[in-house]
Order: structure tokens, then sequence, then C-alpha cells
């Protein structure tokens, strides 16, 4: 008997988080001993997609209006292959920041979520969100953690020493809340302390211009290598108005470098991992907490080995599972 072919669809190519989730799951040995996994790139919203030869079909596509006719002709062409769409995006942060008519894009996600078989959420918080808005039936709902290869994070120099250099790594978004993060840091007097920034993004003319001539920011442009990054800095901060899982966090606590973040999202699921976690989304919580673990003189506490080690066999788990049955998710 031929092994499964998993075709997975995506419309955005562009390097992040996304793509190196996907990158991980073509190519893991262990995912291909179980089936052929391959990546296909669709220009977004066309309704040309060409043969689909596939028995189960992932959509990593963007979910809108503009795409649901899309998405409707994904359902019709295939009829034998499973359909599953995996929620990269959207979150009850997301909704509550960026939405301005709720009940419309409540709809749209209600509509959309219905032509497949399966929807799977990115991490605990979406995807308790997803059912408690009724946007997905929780029988219809899997729940797989994103992760990457976490074993080039695990093998980078431990840090010693007092949190001194703060990173924040990520796009240069307003999602990412990196404004919030400069202004409490700016609002830190003490000299030893330094921000490093590492990204590229819409906002970075505005976040250069509130470091002002902050000699202790500096803009490290994209880290092309993540690992140079974390090798740079102590600590990780995440303060981000809304996030669907955070894949900076789990590369961050499998670095041994502490992490400080917003409790929005899918932030929250990394609880576990051993985090600092922000009283609430102001600056004045922000510089607090950024005080708080510098001045904490004992090297930041080790991640929790179980949590961190099972990261990628969950991951990897989870997707056998699904592919071997549409129904079938993971729980906590």
């Amino acid at each position: 008997m031929s092994r499964p072919r998993i075709l997975h669809l995506v419309d955005d190519a562009t390097a992040g988080g996304v793509m190196r989730v996907l990158d991980y799951l073509v190519t893991s040995p262990e995912l291909a001993e179980q089936a052929d996994h391959r990546l296909r790139h669709v220009p977004r919203g066309s309704l040309r997609l060409g043969r689909l030869e596939a028995d189960m079909i992932v959509s990593h596509l963007a979910v809108s209006w503009r795409t649901l006719p899309m998405l409707t002709l994904l359902r019709l062409l295939p009829p034998r292959a499973r359909l599953i769409h995996v929620e990269h995006s959207y979150t009850e942060g997301f909704v509550a920041e960026c939405v301005n008519r709720k009940g419309r894009f409540a709809l749209l996600l209600r509509t959309a979520y219905r032509l497949f078989d399966r929807v799977v959420a990115v991490s605990k918080a979406q995807g308790a969100w997803l059912t408690r808005s009724g946007a997905v039936a929780s029988a219809r709902l899997s729940v797989i953690p994103s992760c990457v290869d976490l074993s080039a994070f695990r093998d980078l120099p431990a840090r010693t020493g007092p949190i001194r250099t703060f990173g924040a790594i990520g796009r240069l978004d307003r999602q990412k809340g990196f404004d919030t993060l400069i202004t409490a840091f700016r609002s830190v007097s003490r000299a030893d302390l330094s921000l490093h920034i590492y990204g590229e993004g819409p906002e970075e003319a505005r976040l250069r211009a509130l470091a002002g001539d902050d000699a202790r920011i500096v803009f490290k442009g994209l880290a092309t290598d993540p690992r140079e990054a974390f090798a740079a800095v102590d600590a990780v901060a995440m303060p981000s108005r809304w996030e669907a899982y955070g894949l900076v966090a789990i590369e961050a606590r499998a670095a041994n470098r502490a992490l400080l973040l917003q409790a929005v999202d899918g932030l929250t699921d990394h609880t576990p991992l051993g985090v600092h976690t922000a009283q609430d989304c102001t600056t004045a919580a922000w510089a607090e907490l950024i005080t708080s673990v510098a001045s904490n003189e004992a090297p930041a506490a080790q991640p929790a080995p179980g949590p961190v080690q099972q990261l990628e066999t969950r991951f990897l788990d989870a997707w056998k599972a699904l592919v071997t049955d549409a129904r079938i998710g993971v729980s906590a």
C-alpha cells in the first residue's frame, strides 16, 4: 500500500514562522516514514489551482472574504481528499485589536471553517477561543502547537551571570508590541542594561524614533540565522498585542534564555516552560518587569526539561495522528 500523499498549500511564502513550521513538516524524516508531505505555493485568492493530487490537502492559506471563493473551490475540486485548515493567524487578541465589524468577521470564520473536514489551532489558547466564539465546533478542532527543530537552540552555550542584555526578535510590526518595550526600556535608568532589536518591518522608522538617542537600544537588523540573535542576549521579551503561538518563545527556552512575555493568546501556552509575565500591557508594567528580571543577580531559571524536550515529539506525533485519522487531535 502506498504512503498517503499530503499536500500543504500556502499563499504567503515570506520568510517567517509559518514557513519554518512548514519546512519542518515537509522535511521531517519521522513524518516521511508515514506519508509523503509536499508543499505548494498558490497565489492568494487564485481560482486556478491546477491538479491537486493528494489524499489530504492542508490549507495554510489566509482566510478572508477575498479568498473565500478560492477556499470554496478547494472544497469542490478534489472529492476524495480530506481537507484540513491550519489557522496560523487569527486570535482573540487580533479581533480585539484589529476588527471593527466583529459580527461580520465571526460570520467569515464560521463560513470558511465549515468548508474543511477539520481545523487545526496552533495553540491551546487559540483553540479555546475558536470553540468558545462559535467559529468551529470542538468535535472538528485539533490543537497542535507549532514547532520547529529546536536542537540548534539547545546546543547554544549556556548563559551565565545576571541578565543584562534583553532581546526583541521578530517582525517590526505593531502586533509585536516593540513600541511598548522600547518606551518601557527607556524609562529604566540603569546604564548597564541594553536592548537588542532583531528584525525588519513597517514599524522600523517609528521604533527608531521612539528609541531616540538612547545608546543602550541597538537595532541589529534581520537575523538570517536566529541562533545568532539568541546567542547574543540573556533574555528575550515578547510584549505582543496578539500572538497565535510564538515560536520565539520555545526557541528562547530551548536556548535557556529568560523569557518575558505578555499573557495574551497563545503566549499563555508557554507558562509551563518557565516565564516572567508582565502584569498588564502598559509600559509601566513592562518597565517593572525589566527591572525585576535584571535585579535578580542569579542566572535565569533552567527551563523545565520535560515540557521543552517534549515539544518536537508532541508536534510530530500529533501530525502523524492527524494523517492517520482527521478526527484525532491533541490535548494537554
